[in-house]
């Protein structure tokens, strides 16, 4: 498919996900141009040995790094010109097909280094979006002021609607599934390393403070995966995919909290739960390092064939 005028190459590429202590981890390899650099596992897809583009993503995954991949779903397809510079040269367009899978760690450590693949918080790479601990300063200290000025200076209310509802300006509340949008109007202005990088500005000072960058469009794609998994937290079961098969109720909350950037009032949570009957006790108990025993449950897979929304709504809003 290279060398061709005008040729298409398809890619697929992996937002994997996890949750350990407390934090959301994105599986990341190192770039082949610039080790210090990561970027999501991808790989080509060749009809002659992948059936299907599910398989072939399973494929490069294992591949790559010691994971053997649980649920996967299509997240969406990317394909922006510009988004290889390097696929430029050869007069190739690289159209790539993102996927979100989601997985518990249970690889062996020392496979995982040795396979050069390692766990990030997915908020080193996306660090406005973490509301656990409140509003996060450089939102008003840095990114508001950058945004408005840029919005301002092109004279297009559009622009200045579409900064307001991404990051809750003037008295709109922020809206935590509007992840990709964000990140959009960040490279769109001009304030993320890859805008730099792709020849769309010249670079700011804010570049490092605004996160890790990736390889070519990969930090786009996981936003997507963030906003994808943030949404269908509230109607899907998919939390239950990244907890061990019995928990306490304090660890699934924190795992919610991880991935949504919200904290949640611990007994409103508590009763979401009771109400949705996702789980339900195992009669066991945890030993806690302080205070008393806590119940474990577990997820309640006869939920799945009772209803077809099951999902823990925490509220679209913090």
């Amino acid at each position: 498919m290279t060398g061709a005028p005008n040729a298409v190459e398809i890619n697929l590429s992996a937002a994997i996900v996890a949750v350990a202590n407390n934090d959301p981890l994105i599986l990341t390899t190192p770039s082949a141009e610039d080790p210090e650099r990561d970027e999501l596992p991808f790989g080509a897809f060749n009809p002659l040995l992948h059936r299907t583009f599910e398989t072939g993503l399973r494929e490069w995954v294992a591949e790559q790094t010691p994971l053997r991949l649980g649920y996967v779903e299509q997240l969406y397809t990317f394909g922006d010109r510009g988004r290889h510079k390097t696929a430029e040269d050869r007069d190739l367009h690289i159209v790539s097909v993102g996927y979100l899978a989601l997985t518990r760690i249970t690889a062996d450590g020392d496979a995982l280094r040795k396979s050069g693949a390692r766990w990030r918080s997915w908020y080193s790479f996306l660090p406005w979006e973490d509301w656990r601990g409140g509003k996060p300063a450089m939102i008003d200290e840095a990114i508001r002021p950058a945004l408005r000025e840029w919005a301002g200076r092109s004279g297009l209310p559009a622009r200045l609607s579409r900064f307001r509802l991404a990051f809750g300006d003037d008295g709109i509340v922020w809206d935590e599934e509007r992840v990709l949008e964000r990140y959009e109007l960040l490279y769109e202005a001009g304030l993320v390393e890859e805008a730099a990088r792709d020849g769309r500005s010249e670079g700011t000072h804010l570049s490092r403070m605004l996160g890790l960058s990736m390889s070519f469009d990969h930090r786009r794609i996981l936003a997507t995966a963030i906003s994808r998994l943030r949404a269908k937290l509230k109607y899907r079961p998919v939390v239950f995919e990244l907890m061990a098969p019995t928990f306490t109720l304090t660890a699934l909350q924190e795992t919610v909290e991880a991935i949504s950037g919200r904290h949640l009032h611990k007994q409103n949570f508590r009763r979401l739960v009771e109400t949705t009957e996702l789980v339900e006790p195992t009669g066991e108990e945890q030993i806690q390092a302080r205070g008393r025993p806590a119940a474990l449950y577990r997820f309640r897979h006869d939920v799945l064939e009772e209803r077809s929304v099951a999902g823990l709504r925490v509220g679209g809003r913090a």
